[in-house]
Parts: structure tokens; sequence; C-alpha cells
């Protein structure tokens, strides 16, 4: 190796001087000049004493105005990093290894406790923890001086084939928060209520990274309305577009999965892409779910959902998947700007018949007697681990729950519900949690159900003709609450439904599309005397805190008096 001269035009100061000391000889002072060789003994032992930082040399002869003699700046650089640590960052039986040249000590101590890595003495290298640590390992190797030889073939961005560009045009909370999320390294949530564009921020953002993107879906639905989106809202070609999932697996620089197929191939998904998108992202906690953003290497990510936050806690695991919460608009917010339809929330309360109420009775105390106080979480608990009475109250509680929700009077009600909003020109979707049921509804309307178990083609079929008017009466069982598009039913009933604050707020949601002088109505039919009543308070509590005065409730009795 050539002898590295430098002239230091500047008068050092001391500290500096001294600095310059430690890796390099001074040979005195020449033309008024400062001049220095490197020494490579003194370099080499100073950086392994820790006594400067490789970063701090190059720093320190950046910010003098120097000039070499037969050499540059880059060559210093070059003889540094022959000195520094170096990590080879190899693939080797579907594990991504980290082969040190030297004992790393302390620099790698707080890596080993978060648990990105993960040293084996016996061969004398660390193995990534999972593929969603690795470019953060990268960057907090490389910020240590640490040289990372990156042998893998993944990067960090893998640019589309072609600069696609957005079409659209985005409302002013779309625009801030597709700012929040590139504010936050382009990792993060979006929490915005259903009909309020997420997708179309998400496709603005990928066409502003321009880097290949696999999308996950929740449902079927849902995966074909973001090929269309995509589409209309941007200039790429559709042969960019590829669908993964059933007998269809095709990967392409755009690629959108269903969960379920991602989960089973996301191996052979993961190193194809530099965007990880997904949608309905509340349910990415799930044991199952989560292994997908777990073993995608994607640096940047993105999260819809319209709520975000679980009732079992774990929304709190999407801060390490995902890259948390970055923006988040109430459904309150957002009506007050016009960008939800107002709407009316009319509480219907039926009766059960006498033969209903004895049965009911009946069922009521078995299971009472049953549980004995416990909670019925307990008794799932219990139930889980093979207990004979646990079982039994598990069994009679979805008895209990199935003959209310399927009440006589509740049909009536629907008929009567939709035989008047039918006058009026509206159009409806019907809600329940029966495949049952919903057919049972459908067949007595003469109109279409949806159900999880229908053919691909069918499913689409009747969603378009609800789309076009051709029926203005839908049925859908829990497949409807997230993922399809309606954007002009404006009235909702709830025949059966849960508790849960989620599905309630994700079914109104479907109404609260904006259009010219809507007015969104979503009626709950309730059982008097029965859990309804009180699954109806806790849903209503959800509404008022959203929404506070800007809320219309109603509530009518209906039918018999048994």
């Amino acid at each position: 190796m050539k002898n590295i001269v430098f002239y230091v035009r500047e008068w050092l100061e001391r500290e500096d001087f001294e600095l310059f000391l430690k890796f390099s000889r001074y040979l005195g002072r020449e033309n008024g000049k400062s001049k220095f060789l490197l020494d490579m003994s003194k370099l080499e032992k100073a950086i392994k004493n820790e006594e400067l930082e490789p970063g701090e040399i190059i720093n320190l002869l950046s910010s003098y105005d120097i000039e070499f003699e037969n050499c540059s700046l880059d060559d210093v650089q070059k003889v540094i990093e022959m000195l520094m640590p170096r990590i080879v960052i190899k693939i080797q039986s579907n594990e991504v290894l980290l082969i040190p040249n030297t004992f790393l000590g302390d620099k790698v101590k707080d890596l080993i406790e978060k648990k990105w890595i993960k040293y084996y003495p016996q061969m004398k290298v660390f193995k990534l923890a999972k593929p969603m640590y690795f470019f953060d390992v990268v960057e907090t190797l490389r910020s240590r001086d640490i040289v990372v030889q990156n042998e893998t073939g993944i990067n960090e961005k893998i640019e589309l084939p072609v600069k696609i560009s957005f079409k659209g045009e985005l409302r002013d909370y779309q625009v801030e928060a597709l700012e929040a999320w590139r504010k936050n390294g382009c990792r993060g949530v979006i929490a915005l209520p259903t009909g309020t564009g997420k997708t179309v921020i998400a496709i603005a953002a990928m066409a502003e990274l321009n880097v290949r993107t696999l999308i996950v879906a929740y449902t079927k639905e849902q995966m074909f309305q973001w090929g269309e989106k995509i589409a209309s809202f941007t200039d790429i070609p559709m042969g960019m577009i590829g669908y993964f999932y059933g007998s269809e697996k095709r990967i392409a620089p755009i690629t959108i999965a269903t969960y379920q197929s991602a989960f089973r191939y996301i191996n052979t998904l993961a190193p194809h892409f530099s965007l990880l998108v997904v949608d309905e992202v509340h349910h990415l906690p799930a044991d199952k779910f989560r292994y997908i953003a777990e073993n995608m290497f994607a640096k940047y990510r993105l999260g819809l959902s319209a709520t975000v936050i679980r009732e079992d806690g774990r929304h709190v695991e999407l801060f390490p998947l995902m890259g948390g919460v970055v923006y988040s608009k109430s459904m309150l917010e957002l009506a007050e700007k016009g960008y939800i339809a107002p709407f009316t929330v009319e509480t219907i309360k039926v009766n059960l018949t006498l033969e209903e109420k004895k049965r009911y009775k009946e069922l009521l105390e078995r299971y009472r007697n049953l549980v004995n106080g416990k909670t019925f979480e307990e008794i799932l608990e219990a139930a889980k681990r093979g207990d004979g009475k646990a079982l039994e109250a598990v069994k009679i509680r979805t008895e209990l729950r199935m003959l209310v929700h399927n009440a006589q009077e509740k049909l009536k009600a629907v008929e009567q519900i939709v035989n008047k909003e039918l006058e009026q020109g509206s159009k409806i979707i019907i809600f329940t949690q029966y495949v049952d049921q919903a057919k049972q509804i459908a067949e007595r309307l003469k109109t279409y159900y949806i159900v999880g178990e229908l053919d691909e083609n069918t499913r689409r079929r009747r969603l378009e003709a609800f789309k076009q008017g051709l029926v203005r009466i839908l049925v859908l069982t829990t497949v409807g609450d997230e993922g399809i598009d309606i954007p002009d039913a404006n009235v909702g009933i709830i025949v059966a439904g849960t508790a849960s604050r989620r599905q309630f707020i994700q079914r109104l949601g479907r109404l609260l599309r904006p259009a010219p002088e809507k007015q969104a109505k979503l009626y709950e039919i309730i059982m008097k005397g029965t859990f309804e009543e009180m699954e109806s308070r806790k849903r209503k509590e959800a509404l008022r805190m959203l929404f506070q005065d800007m809320m219309l409730e109603l509530s009518t009795d209906f039918g018999n008096k048994a």
C-alpha cells in the first residue's frame, strides 16, 4: 500500500493536533502547511482500542482544508474500512447468517437483548431472529462503524420496472395521513373510519415509493377491489398487478394476496417486496397472521384499519410489526367536515313468543346452574381443557343465542322495515351472524345473500347486481363486516350481531360513504328481556363516544305483547 501523505493548510488547535497524532505522524511544516503521514500501526491501535471511531477520523479530515499527495479522502476511507469490524450477511438453509470477522462485544449486546439476533458460539455466527428485523439490524451495525457486506440479494428498495403516477386527488386528511406516515420513515398504521379512502392513501404511498409491493387483504372481495382501485388511481400497466390466492398464484411487481395465502407462502413471497401493505390490520396480531409481518423483509410498511383497537388488547403488538399508529381521525371529526353521511340509529324492540320465552328461561336457568357465577371467558378456557360442565355450558349458550337471534318476530320486523324503506327508494343491507338465517331472509325477501361458502364468481355477480341497483336488498353474514365496497347503500338492518363495538361500527361504516342528500339509517332489531338489550347498550356507548351530540337515537317497540 502506498504511503498516504496529506497537508493541513489551516493552523491546528492543540486538541485536534493530538487527534491527528493518534493515527498519523507529524512531518513538520512545509510551505506554510502542516505535513502528516498516515501511520498504519497507530491507526490500527486507535481503532482497536476504541480511542477513535472510524467515522470520527473521516469527519476530522473532512472538517479541515486538506490537500492529499498522490491520493484522496476515498483512499483513507478504504484503509479505515480494512481495519473496521466486518460482518458478512448470507442466507443459508432459509436462515439469515451474520458472520463477523472479529469479536463485537458491546457493539451488538443490545441487539441480542432485544432478540433481533442470536449468537451461536459453536459456529461463531449470529442468526437473524426474524426477517422483519433485517434492515433495522443492518442500519444499526453500520451506525456503529461495522462494515456490512450484504450477500443476501435482499435490497432496501426494489424499484418497480416503470415509474407509476398517482392520478387521484387526496382530501386534506388523506394528505395529512400520508405525510405522517412519510415522516415516520414510511412505516405505521393509518386508522380512519370505513368509507374514508384508506385504500386511496395507500395507493398514493405506493406510487410515491415506486417499489415492489405486497398487499395483504382479508377477503377475496377486498383483494379484487384493491386491483380495481390501483388500476383506477394509477397509470400502472395491468400486467404488473398479480393475484396470489387459491389456484391463482402469480408474483408480480404489485402482488395482492389474501391473509391465508400470505401466511402459507410467506417464505416464497418475502424476498420480492420492499413495501408491505396490510388491510384490516387489526387482524394481524392474531398468532397465525402475525407470522406474515414477522417474516417479511420489507422495510417499508403500511397498515390500514377502521378500528385498530382490539378488545383483547393485542393491538399494541402492531407497533413492532408495522410501526404503530401514525395517524387517526374519528368519525366525529370527519362528519363535521362532511366526509361522512349524516345518520340515525333506530332500535326496534320485539318480543319472544310465549313458546320462545319459555324455552329461553329454561336454557338460561340451565346455563346459570352450570357456570355458577363464572364469566364466559373462564368457562371457555375450562371448555378448552375438556371440562364437561364447561363444554355443556358453551353448547347451551350457543343454543340460547341462536334462539334469540332467530326469533320469529325478528323476521316480521325485518319485512316491515324493508317494505317501508323500499317505498322510499332505499338500498338496504341486512346483517346477520348465521348462514341459514341469511338464506332464509333472502328467500323470504326474494333477493340475494352473500355468505362465506359462496364461490367467488357468484359473490362478485351478486355484489355487482346490488351495486347497479338490479336488486335493492343484500343479506350478509359476517363476511360483509369488512372489506365489501358498497358506496350507495343507505340503510342497514342488524338482525343478529354481537356485543362487539368493532362489529357494530364496521356495519354502520358500510352506510356512511357520503352522497348528495344522503341520510343513512341503521336499524338494530333486539329482543326485549334478553341479553341483546345489554349488548345494544354497549354498542350505543361506543357510538356516543365517537359522535357525542351528533348521533340521533330512536327506539321503537314492535310486534306482540307476549
